[in-house]
């Protein structure tokens, strides 16, 4: 199902997204902003999720619905599409950051410049309360209030209650 909620945003509903799946007891929770516009993503996204649900140190709770929407900073360039996940980890922030570079890695995530397409895109968006800004890793991510992409998800997640 999708609901048109502008002119250039566009709200996908499927089987896993928006979704709310039994939590695994693990300490710590973040949310992930993840986004691409290159090949099939949705199927991407589902195929990300069955990785979440194996791990022993993540797990996905929940998700939102997938938002459509237009490309910014380089904007000749297909639409995205965007969503977030809830997880809860065993990881610490660093060791959640390069298992997301793998997986972006493992998806075969590019990047020849910046606001280049790709396929895979996930940005830790929160953790915890903490708040961090190391060279690496800023949590919470610097611009996640700017950008409807990671507003709209965000607002819709089950489990964000």
């Amino acid at each position: 199902m999708r609901k048109k909620l502008s002119e250039d945003l566009i709200l996908f509903f499927s089987n896993l997204y928006p979704k709310k799946f039994p939590p695994k007891g693990l300490p710590h929770r973040a949310f992930l902003g993840i986004g691409g516009n290159i090949g099939p993503v949705k199927r991407r996204f589902d195929k990300l999720l069955a990785t979440l649900a194996h791990p022993p140190k993540i797990s996905a709770p929940a998700t939102a619905p997938i938002l459509q929407n237009p490309p910014f900073g380089f904007t000749r360039q297909p639409d995205f599409f965007n969503s977030v996940i809830a997880v809860e980890t065993s990881y610490s922030p660093k060791e959640l950051l390069r298992f997301c570079l793998w997986l972006e890695k493992r998806h075969k995530r590019r990047r020849p410049f910046k606001n280049a397409p790709r396929t895979l895109d996930i940005d830790i968006l929160s953790y915890d309360d903490i708040v961090m800004n190391t060279k690496e890793l800023q949590i919470p991510h610097p611009h996640w209030h700017e950008r409807e992409s990671v507003i709209i998800p965000l607002c819709l997640i089950e489990g964000n209650r």
